[in-house]
């Protein structure tokens, strides 16, 4: 170890928005938003600060050296000399840098302590009154929408709830927020959970769950085995339930390798008839078996499938959503009333199974957030005979095992997206006799036009043309949201609408 980094335990000791962090220098790598919020916390704190990114927008770059600290815009593929000069004692990585990225592996080779965004909010969490609860969300799908719903439950029990993370409100935003929060519902990608360190200063949830686990990112973490186990690390140090999926079994086998503080509890969720520590289904009844304060009584209802219909929260996989949701809940003693009454006042995000419009017998929907196979999987399952587009960015996963499981609902496909040939050879090989249309990936603004008068070419009375692209959306938009919209404006100029026409307002068919 170089004696510059052979660390007094100074790191150790910073468990508290109160340390002395004065003078600390640090390197922030990435400019987004996330790490512009981390460059701002650790300004405030009086920590010597050095940003390093690749690029930045014009107002966090001329914001950077309002709040005191320094920016240095460098290609990456080596450690720019500022940063060298700067003899950081500790970098806070943005969830972007991946475990092989130049940088990084430059950090560790020097023994540099490492962090993400989320080690930071923890250890600052006490900036505004007390600190509040953490509740943990992850999963390969469904995070956003569980998060969403538990922040929704729990605040209509009056408390004062945060959802934050990687749901689009950085987690020292609210952790500095002066209002102040009881809990904050935290909604984590592998990224994040791949930083989180195992020091004194660990993470300790309230609750915490793992929604399901399919292949994702593998091009980020190397491995599915890598990817696996960042997931598995939203368990750790858990104080009250760790809450999993009864219906897949590495999410069951993630809390029984957990090390969790001592009299937490696994409780399990699925679609089926619950056991005695789970929330499940009877007879189209959500029920509660875990969280009985009367042994005499079998289980607690919170609310029926039929009465979640008409507010567009009855698909199978929202359904399961709202159980993971109402098990975090429960377990911060919400109850089920409350949660009911919540439940029937909730709405989902846009570019979630989104009708935007049903002419001639042939429904158009939106669903640009299944941006892995496993969403696309659960958007295709809703629907017997569809137009599929498809396409973007597939993070190393093959399409092809989707493709095979959903063949015959498929009366034709429109590929979008840069890695066009990939998912062209998956359909010949596993759907071989249905039309297939790829669109020119060039012009952005013009791919979904395009795309849509493809899929008006190919759709039948009774069929569905369904945007649940399999895959991100980074290779031409700047987001799944700008895809979705982009599709919806483009179904509603094709349909006659003129060019200045917005779409009508969606109706939400679920997740």
């Amino acid at each position: 170890m170089s004696p510059r980094h052979a660390a007094s335990g100074r790191l150790d000791a910073l468990t508290s928005w109160h340390a002395d962090w004065s003078g600390l220098r640090v390197a922030v790598l990435g400019l987004g938003a996330t790490g512009f919020s981390v460059a701002d916390t650790l300004a405030e704190l009086g920590a010597d600060v050095l940003v390093i990114s690749e690029g930045a927008s014009e107002e966090h770059a001329k914001l950077i050296p309002v709040i005191g600290a320094r920016l240095v815009l460098h290609d990456l593929q080596n450690p720019p000399t500022e940063l060298i000069e700067h003899d950081p004692e500790l970098i806070v990585a943005s969830p972007g840098f991946s475990p092989d990225h130049p940088i990084i592996r430059w950090a560790v080779d020097e023994r540099i302590p490492l962090w993400g965004d989320i080690e930071l909010a923890w250890r600052v969490r006490d900036k505004v009154g007390a600190p509040a609860d953490w509740i943990l969300v992850t999963g390969t799908n469904g995070k956003t929408t569980t998060t969403q719903l538990t922040a929704t439950l729990i605040a209509e029990a009056g408390h004062r709830v945060a959802p934050c993370g990687n749901i689009g409100v950085p987690v020292l935003d609210a952790v500095r927020d002066p209002a102040g929060f009881d809990v904050f519902v935290v909604e984590l990608s592998s990224h994040q959970l791949h930083y989180l360190a195992a020091s004194d200063a660990a993470v300790t949830p309230h609750s915490a769950v793992c929604l399901n686990l399919s292949s994702d990112h593998l091009e980020w973490h190397g491995s599915f085995e890598a990817y696996r186990d960042a997931k598995a690390r939203v368990y750790q140090h858990t104080r009250v339930a760790c809450v999993y999926n009864k219906a897949d079994a590495a999410t069951r086998t993630m809390v029984e390798n957990a090390d969790v503080t001592e009299g937490a509890r696994a409780i399990g969720f699925d679609l089926g008839v619950p056991g005695p520590s789970d929330l499940g289904i009877v007879d189209g009844v959500l029920c509660d078996r875990a969280f009985l304060d009367d042994r005499r009584v079998s289980a607690l209802e919170i609310i029926t499938v039929d009465e979640l219909r008409p507010v567009g929260l009855d698909a199978p996989h929202i359904v399961a959503n709202i159980l993971a949701a109402s098990a975090l809940a429960r377990a911060y003693g919400v109850p089920p009333a409350t949660i009911k009454s919540a439940l029937l006042g909730f709405s989902l995000d846009a570019h979630r199974i989104q009708l935007i419009r049903d002419d001639d017998g042939v429904r158009w929907v939106n669903d640009s957030k299944a941006t892995n196979p496993h969403a696309a999987d659960a958007s295709l399952s809703a629907f017997d005979s569809v137009v599929w587009v498809v396409g973007g960015l597939l993070k190393g996963v093959d399409i092809g095992p989707l493709i095979e499981r959903h063949a015959a609902r498929l009366r034709g496909a429109v590929i979008i997206g840069t890695e066009q040939q990939a998912v062209a050879s998956a359909l010949q090989r596993h759907a071989s006799d249905v039309p297939v249309i790829a669109v020119d990936p060039a012009d952005t603004e013009t791919v979904m036009m395009r795309a849509v008068e493809a899929a008006r070419g190919i759709a039948q009375q009774g069929d569905v043309v369904l945007l649940a692209p399999a895959a991100a959306s980074y290779d031409q938009f700047t987001g799944y949201d700008q895809r979705g919209t982009l599709f919806a404006r483009a179904v509603s100029e094709f349909k006659g609408g003129g060019a200045d026409d917005e779409p009508e307002e969606p109706h939400r068919l679920g997740d």
